[in-house]
């Protein structure tokens, strides 16, 4: 009589079927987040998984479908989320609110209230946010008559010529704030930050609104692969 063939133990288990001491939550209670693997991390969120698969093999399946890419999950939006099996609306809605925490808790302290003297000081602020970009992005820093940054303004994504006809958005935000004068800041997701013609357009274009509006344009900041450039220190503002 043959044996019984044995099959092996699936890859699903579900986390309460673990020894205890693999779990995720109780792993994280042991040995700190530091040491869990993204998977885990993400399995403490959903809390549980599906029928089919416990709430590790979910999330090691969500990463695949992102390359194995946090930075993919955390760019992803709720839609794209949701098209991975298993991942409903609560536990999209859960990564996202978990990724933003992230992302708060790594700004700098203060960030509200960071004194603009120079290009330097807008990378500070903006640097880290830009580099985690794959489209083009605009934002403006609304500044108050401290050259203090009251608000951070994200004007539009997409491609320049989209961006070409947001002058009214940043200004409306400027005059509703309060904000005598404002930074422009966008990146080239090439990695190369020197200025196009149509980024010299758009500048001379904002800063004729701003003169028209009462608001001063500083300087526009562009940004690329770890690296800047300020059109005001090149004297490129007119």
């Amino acid at each position: 009589m043959h044996e019984e063939y044995q099959r092996p133990a699936p890859l699903t288990t579900a986390v309460r079927e673990m020894p205890a001491q693999e779990r995720p939550r109780e792993r994280l209670e042991n040995v700190g987040a530091e040491a869990l693997r993204d998977a885990e991390l993400l399995a403490v969120l959903f809390r549980t998984g599906t029928r089919e698969e416990g709430a590790v093999a979910l999330a090691e399946r969500l990463l695949r479908h992102f390359d194995g890419s946090m930075r993919r999950v955390g760019l992803a939006s709720l839609e794209e989320l949701q098209q991975v099996k298993g991942v409903g609306r609560v536990k999209a809605i859960e990564i996202k609110a978990a990724l933003e925490l992230g992302r708060r808790s790594a700004a700098p302290a203060g960030a509200q209230r960071v004194k603009i003297r120079t290009a330097e000081d807008v990378a500070s602020v903006l640097m880290a946010k830009f580099r985690s970009y794959e489209t083009e992005h605009f934002k403006c820093l609304l500044l108050n008559t401290k050259n203090e940054v009251l608000k951070t303004v994200v004007v539009s994504s997409g491609s320049i010529d989209q961006t070409l006809a947001a002058p009214m958005d940043v200004f409306r935000q400027a005059v509703r704030e309060g904000a005598p004068a404002i930074i422009l800041a966008h990146n080239h997701p090439s990695g190369d930050p020197e200025p196009s013609r149509q980024d010299i357009q758009l500048t001379e274009r904002m800063k004729s609104a701003g003169e028209m509006l009462g608001v001063r344009v500083l300087d526009h900041v562009i940004f690329g692969d770890g690296r800047f450039v300020s059109l005001q220190e090149r004297g490129m503002m007119g």
